[in-house]
């Protein structure tokens, strides 16, 4: 089954890929995802589109250990809501919990924490189940990543596991890996994993407040096809009025298989979009001052005239109506 995860998952890569003398626009292209994407952190992401990003990262800037690399930037706490909420529990064993609680609900789904204790080692694993190949070694590597940092906001900065256990192949790619991670490398796993001293599940953390965990939107684990149609076009609606086609190559289908589909669920291309759209109208008309031209352009419209006919058979009312209207009763 396909997964889904949320934008915030691919870290600083920005940065961290111009800093090389990669272009981030470049990579966005090949992969056709919109670049806006990375300014909308929340958004959901099919798990195998952040494979094929990290995948074209690498050899944008001739990487092939890109996700062990970008992931010595990564920061569990800035990971969404979810990072902070896991950063925040008292313990690292807590937030051990938190994490195998609340990934799957809140971050990414079709991935698999594991943790268990031998003695006086604790290994914490994380396993993707999602089909997606190219560029899923990468993304284990940014996935221990992100373990190795959970755990060192607790054991401190200084902190190095005493095992790393890699999917990587031979042990040169785990001597090349060592390099990066600046710890033991073991090839050959079943899963990425991180193992420390048990002692170390009693370490508390640095953050002290508490964030506010309720307002995330949870990802569901199991998708049906409009919802996955709804969330791929809300990606494309960052740089205009989403295509069918495109979405149909996002799910692997023809355009005529993805419309057979949406019709066995009683539903259309359409009625999901016009149903997006409409949302994400209604929040740029009440969220600034924005002419309506503008909104009608971000929305994918040639001129504020189609929008607002349009708009008028969602709602019944103009949209300068419904602008009046919610200030009034916020007012």
């Amino acid at each position: 089954m396909a997964g889904y995860t949320r934008a915030s998952a691919l870290g600083p890569i920005t940065d961290f890929v111009e800093a090389r003398g990669g272009s981030i626009g470049r990579i966005f292209r090949r992969v056709d995802l919109p670049l806006a994407l990375l300014d909308n952190p929340d958004l959901p992401l099919p798990l195998s589109e952040q494979f094929k990003v990290l995948s074209e990262a690498g050899r944008d800037i001739g990487d092939p250990y890109f996700g062990a690399a970008l992931g010595q930037l990564v920061s569990m706490n800035k990971l969404s809501a979810f990072g902070a909420w896991v950063s925040s529990a008292p313990t690292l064993a807590g937030a051990i919990d938190r994490s195998a609680r609340g990934l799957n609900r809140f971050l990414q789904t079709e991935t698999v924490l594991r943790f268990r204790i031998s003695g006086t080692k604790a290994r914490w694993s994380i396993e993707f189940l999602d089909p997606g190949r190219d560029g899923r070694f990468q993304n284990e590597l940014l996935g221990v990543s992100y373990l190795i940092d959970g755990v060192r906001h607790f054991a401190g900065s200084g902190w190095s596991p005493s095992l790393i256990r890699s999917t990587c192949v031979g042990a040169a790619q785990a001597a090349e890996l060592e390099k990066i991670f600046r710890a033991p490398v073991r090839h050959g796993a079943r899963a990425s994993a991180v193992e420390f001293d048990v002692g170390l599940l009693a370490a508390t953390g640095r953050m002290k407040e508490r964030p506010d965990f309720g307002s995330e939107p949870p990802i569901a684990p199991d998708f049906g096809l409009r919802e996955e149609v709804a969330m791929l076009s809300s990606i494309a609606l960052l740089e205009g009025h989403p295509k069918i086609d495109w979405v149909a190559r996002k799910l692997s289908m023809s355009r005529r298989s993805l419309q057979r589909a949406l019709d066995a669920e009683s539903c259309s291309f359409s009625t999901v979009l016009d149903g997006l759209i409409k949302d994400r109208a209604m929040v740029l008309l009440r969220s600034g001052n924005r002419s309506l031209t503008d909104i009608a352009l971000q929305l994918g419209y040639s001129d504020g005239a189609h929008f607002s006919r349009a708009f008028r058979r969602w709602t019944g009312m103009a949209p300068s109506q419904y602008r009046a209207r919610s200030q009034r009763i916020h007012a």
